[in-house]
């Protein structure tokens, strides 16, 4: 075992792989000297449709070297799309995990702390935690950002990248609706003490923002988180579909976009008036700032230069109204 363990992953039988808990594909320059210079960088994303734009940026970054993927479903289709559609890669390995052994494999964890830039792919945040959460490789995901060299995430990939995230733990994906109406409830389940990722230790995110209606909800995780930390400045970004805020070393963050979309900020600095176990949320006067194409976030201090909207939140009763 131990010899078959020393063998680039390429060469080992698939089906043992699958036997060890994950699947592996590669395509591309593996051989190629690793990427001279990279840069700190996060590109946040939304969900929906990749933007070339913000993949261009992040590669960029990257110094156009070796990529890794890292999923929890799913095959080898965003290999292909990333290297051949959106091309500036040298190299594309993608590891897809399907239990919690896979993130202690001595081959696993030698091809991501081999990696330029890596992207964590969407699907059930749920299996990211339970997955990867305590284990090698998520030391070698921090190392990584602490070597300053890129990393991003899309969807659910993007939900675990904040401070606190929200882990679908229960198995579904609340809605805004039963979120304010219990806010304290099974089905908003939060994480943390997982990833660090620079300017996001006080952030929890969330995703395919304005097309599911998900402002309600992430006012919750907001409330949930800063009463779990005993903090009053959580913060909340959320990132809409076809978008993605790329945030460069120094905390500016731009947005990128297919479809006009934005990030949206939301930033109390102040705890809910009410959040009780079986009571709806009371939270009053909470600043929401979008993000667009024209305007910048500062990271470092959550501030916005040129917002796309300024606009106020107040849930009474669990009822969500905006002014």
């Amino acid at each position: 075992m131990l010899a078959a363990l020393s063998l680039p992953l390429h060469a080992q039988n698939p089906r043992s792989l699958q036997d060890r808990g994950y699947r592996y594909y590669e395509v591309g320059a593996l051989q190629a000297p690793r990427a001279p210079h990279t840069e700190p960088a996060m590109m946040l994303m939304g969900g929906g449709e990749w933007v070339p734009e913000a993949f261009a940026w992040w590669l960029a970054r990257a110094g156009h070297g070796r990529v890794v993927i890292l999923r929890a479903s799913g095959g080898e289709d965003l290999q292909q799309r990333l290297y051949r559609d959106i091309g500036g890669a040298a190299s594309v390995q993608t590891l897809v995990f399907d239990n919690r052994r896979a993130a202690d494999d001595p081959a696993v964890l030698r091809v991501v702390a081999a990696a330029d830039a890596i992207f964590i792919a969407g699907g059930d945040q749920s299996r990211y935690i339970r997955f990867w959460k305590g284990t090698a490789l998520n030391d070698v995901l921090n190392a990584h950002v602490r070597a300053g060299r890129p990393i991003a995430g899309t969807s659910a990939g993007l939900a675990i990248l904040g401070g606190y995230s929200y882990g679908a733990l229960d198995g579904g994906s609340v809605s805004s609706e039963r979120a304010l109406r219990d806010p304290m409830g099974s089905e908003v389940t939060l994480d943390n003490d997982f990833l660090t990722m620079p300017y996001l230790a006080n952030v929890i995110t969330d995703t395919h923002f304005g097309k599911r209606d998900r402002l309600g909800r992430l006012i919750v995780f907001v409330a949930r988180a800063a009463q779990q930390a005993g903090r009053e400045d959580m913060v909340g970004i959320g990132v809409d579909e076809d978008t993605a805020l790329c945030v460069e070393a120094d905390g500016r963050g731009r947005v990128l976009s297919n479809d006009n979309g934005y990030a949206w900020l939301v930033m109390p600095r102040h705890t809910a008036e009410r959040l009780r176990d079986g009571e709806p949320l009371d939270f009053h006067a909470i600043p929401v700032t979008g993000v667009g194409a024209g305007s910048l976030l500062h990271l470092d201090g959550f501030r916005v230069d040129d917002a796309a909207f300024q606009i106020t939140a107040d849930i009474r009763d669990g009822s969500l109204d905006l002014h």
